[in-house]
């Protein structure tokens, strides 16, 4: 059989080529990977843009949402990056949020309809404190529950505005990340700079489901981890009451959409991050913060417990290499 001939790549002229780029710019940051590497294969400019947006997405996986950029680093195998869709809080699942601009040479500020979204999952008003200034401890809204592992914090409806010294964990990832690839867990997330302990890192944001999703998808992504490899990023957490008698049941799916935080990997030790629940005056539900148990140091793997519960007896490995490993990852029923 003859060899198929290579198709030759298209020559474009001036104009042809400032309608293409003007073309690009708004299409291709909105292109999955394997959109992205068809369109690739059109002709040589596709090629070199496709090429431009697969390089600045691999720089910053927050999609400029965040403080700090947060860079893919893979020197394992040729992906050069993970495809999700960025959110730096909770947010209500919608079917409509299917697409979201990465990797424009141009800032293409995707985040008003996701925050807006955003903050009708955990206000219930815009309540705050009347104090002028809240970076002491005399603020009512930095009163502590019933309960040492929840605290409070103000809200939007705080009279001293974003720089409120009492609004810690509502500004985003607090520290520089780095998201890394190893050949056997896969992308984790690494310090990118010295993290004293106690330190704010970040919270763990994403979709927030109904109990009755939530197992839904953990059916779902359970039958596509027996199809082959594939993590998914569905917590759950409890919160007790203080009567005892009940608990507010959170389920945060970063699977699809989330922040930095969907990037943490187990530990059977505890790891080096600690989480806590924190509410915000004038907020329904608490989110999950996390924060440093001790001292990390630059380029130390961040890692916390995903839970001590192991109902499967043939779970998918762990190789967090802690003395205490149990060679399985924590499972349990949603």
């Amino acid at each position: 059989m003859a060899e198929e001939e290579a198709v030759p790549l298209k020559r474009h002229n001036r104009k042809e080529l400032l309608l293409l780029h003007e073309w690009a710019e708004l299409v291709l940051p909105y292109l999955t990977p394997s959109e992205l590497a068809n369109v690739s294969m059109t002709c040589t400019t596709l090629r070199q843009l496709s090429h431009s947006i697969t390089l600045r997405r691999s720089e910053d996986a927050s999609r400029t949402f965040e403080n700090f950029p947060v860079p893919f680093l893979n020197t394992v195998d040729p992906y050069p990056y993970a495809h999700f869709l960025y959110t730096p809080s909770l947010l209500l699942p919608s079917p409509l949020l299917s697409r979201q601009p990465w990797g424009a040479s141009s800032v293409i500020s995707p985040s008003a309809p996701i925050q807006l979204r955003a903050e009708s999952v955990s206000l219930v008003h815009a309540s705050g404190c009347d104090c002028e200034s809240c970076a002491g401890s005399d603020c009512p809204c930095l009163a502590l529950d019933e309960q040492d592992d929840v605290g409070r914090e103000c809200g939007p409806g705080c009279r001293c505005g974003l720089k409120c010294g009492n609004r810690l964990t509502r500004n985003g990832v607090a520290v520089r990340v780095k998201i890394v690839r190893d050949k056997r867990k896969g992308w984790g997330l690494c310090a990118d700079q010295f993290i004293r302990k106690g330190e704010f890192v970040f919270e763990y944001a994403g979709e927030l489901l109904t109990t009755k999703e939530a197992q839904r998808r953990h059916q779902y992504y359970d039958e596509l981890a027996l199809q082959g490899r594939f993590s998914s990023a569905l917590l759950v957490v409890r919160e007790h009451l203080p009567s005892g008698k009940a608990c507010l049941r959170l389920n945060i799916d970063a699977t699809r959409i989330g922040n930095v935080a969907r990037f943490v990997n187990h530990s059977c030790d505890g790891g080096n991050l600690s989480t806590k629940l924190v509410r915000s005056s004038g907020a329904l539900f608490p989110r999950l913060c996390f924060y440093a148990s001790k001292d990390i140091q630059e380029d130390e793997e961040l890692t916390f417990s995903y839970g001590e519960i192991r109902k499967r007896p043939n779970g998918l490995p762990c190789f967090c290499n802690s003395p205490s490993c149990f060679g399985t990852l924590p499972s349990e029923d949603t």
